[in-house]
């Protein structure tokens, strides 16, 4: 496949003299954040845990694999690509897209692949992080940005007798391709967005394919096309179309962050558009009242598919809504006794979204742990910074997460704002920035209470952690969250001078 030609990033400077920086990740997080690092002179090392940089988009190799965010707004501003095939891009488009930034802005050149980071501390002494890596090895560091983000973890859920099943069973972000499953049983496990792509690819390869689904969700056309040679040349010859579609696409989705985050009416037209899909998609009326969503637009991820309806309604297809009582050997049972046989069991039950850098061990000041700082639920200034972990950043980190808009135009705000930080503590020589306590409550209640007026204050516990907070999403306008990081408030943080 051709990588596709993204527009020409400019090579880092000579090194300036400043705070060395441990990225722990190489997905659009680690890999933007250490673009903008290396272009303002700072010395970054990458650290990642599998043989290959992408994130989720090296991960999620499932068939059909694809962004629901148009292409012109799913990608860095600073590198903009006149050559996507489609105006949603697939998986391999999107890996090699990342691939190719990264070895454009010299960042590939800073990636250390296999390097998997199990602990953190802050040595206060010397006022610097000590990284470990499984297998026994330590990276130091003045400034450790975790650019791991909120769907690195897939979630498989304990059934009984999963361990008795005697086929194939694995998560959607860990495919096994070695597996044919043509003219195979298959059930499938979840009905969430990575399930609406792949369903359809199963069930032209599958005999049987059995769909259990806990609860309906809303979906919407998907407005998706190829671009020809002449878009390309257009794209190419003037690269402000391509601007002017990512400005587009960027309103767009401010309009329908709006309507998911108002406690309003606004998801009315959204509700209705998706019920004008599903009656026009499928005929059924029996099979159409259980794909009637039970909750409001914005309570679960708002779907966009032109093929999971028709797949579902095609005759060697079952959808299940019965709630799954477990596993057995040769297939899965349902709470009305039945059991439905199944040669191969697949996944698509998400990812731990509110366990925000989990496995790894992060300490801060006097050894606290992230995790103890955290009892209460996930929370940081801004998304990015924790009172008592100094010079510690989080990308794509606790409430700013979206509901409609592109999540990597929020993540090159959070490396812009971290790169004005790190330019702060070059200039004035400090060796620490550490968020205040009072600072850091003062934009969690705010966040807190503004959520608690929205749509998601309604919703069932699809957006909230343990604690029954709503840890991972934004409460208002992507707008709302450029304007808030444009600038560095120094009077919300702590400074501290050589050790």
């Amino acid at each position: 496949m051709e990588i596709p030609n993204v527009g020409r990033v400019p090579r880092p400077p000579r090194r300036l003299r400043g705070p060395r920086v441990v990225v722990i990740g190489a997905g659009f997080a680690g890999i933007g954040v250490a673009a903008e690092l290396l272009r303002d002179g700072f010395a970054v090392t990458v650290l990642e845990r599998a043989d290959d940089v992408g994130g989720v988009w090296r991960d999620n190799t499932y068939p059909g694999a694809a962004c629901d965010v148009p292409s012109s707004l799913y990608s860095y501003s600073f590198a903009p690509n006149p050559s996507w095939p489609r105006r949603y891009a697939r998986q391999p488009d999107i890996l090699d897209y990342l691939r190719r930034v990264a070895e454009d802005t010299g960042v590939l050149d800073r990636v250390r692949l296999g390097a998997d980071v199990v602990a953190a501390e802050f040595d206060e002494t010397a006022h610097r992080w000590r990284v470990e890596l499984a297998g026994g090895g330590v990276v130091e560091a003045d400034v450790l940005v975790s650019a791991v983000g909120q769907l690195s973890r897939p979630v498989v859920p304990d059934l009984p007798g999963a361990e008795s099943f005697r086929g194939p069973a694995f998560h959607s972000a860990r495919w096994e391709h070695d597996h044919d499953l043509t003219g195979r049983r298959v059930a499938v496990i979840g009905t969430g967005a990575s399930a609406v792509q792949f369903v359809p690819h199963l069930q032209r390869a599958a005999a049987r394919l059995t769909v259990f689904q806990r609860s309906a969700t809303h979906v919407v056309p998907k407005p998706d096309r190829a671009y020809r040679p002449w878009h390309h040349r257009v794209f190419r010859t003037w690269p402000s179309v391509l601007r002017a579609a990512r400005l587009g696409v960027w309103l767009l989705g401010e309009g329908l962050t709006a309507a998911l985050t108002s406690a309003q009416a606004l998801g009315g037209p959204v509700a209705g558009a998706s019920r004008l899909h599903l009656r026009r998609q499928v005929r059924d009326p029996r099979l159409r009242a259980r794909l009637v969503p039970g909750h409001r637009v914005g309570c679960h991820r708002l779907l966009f598919s032109n093929d999971w309806y028709p797949a579902l309604a095609r005759p060697n297809v079952d959808l299940v809504t019965e709630p799954i009582t477990g596993l057995t050997p040769t297939g899965v049972r349902t709470a009305d006794g039945v059991e439905h046989p199944a040669d191969v069991i697949v996944y698509g039950t998400g990812f731990a979204a509110t366990d925000f850098l989990a496995p790894m061990e992060v300490r801060g000041r006097g050894g606290r742990k992230l995790a103890d700082e955290w009892a209460a639920g996930a929370r940081a200034h801004l998304g990015m910074t924790v009172p008592g972990f100094p010079n510690l950043f989080l990308l794509y980190g606790p409430n700013t997460n979206l509901g409609g808009n592109s999540v990597v135009y929020m993540i090159e705000r959070q490396c812009r704002y971290v790169v004005r930080v790190l330019r702060y503590m070059a200039a004035m020589r400090v060796s620490t920035v550490e968020v205040r306590r009072e600072a850091a409550e003062r934009f969690d209640a705010e966040t807190q209470a503004r959520l608690a007026r929205s749509a998601w204050s309604r919703c069932s516990s699809w957006y909230r952690d343990a604690t029954g907070r709503i840890t991972t999403n934004w409460p208002g306008l992507v707008w709302e969250y450029r304007r808030r990081t444009r600038w560095v408030d120094h009077r919300d943080f702590d400074h501290g001078g050589r050790p």
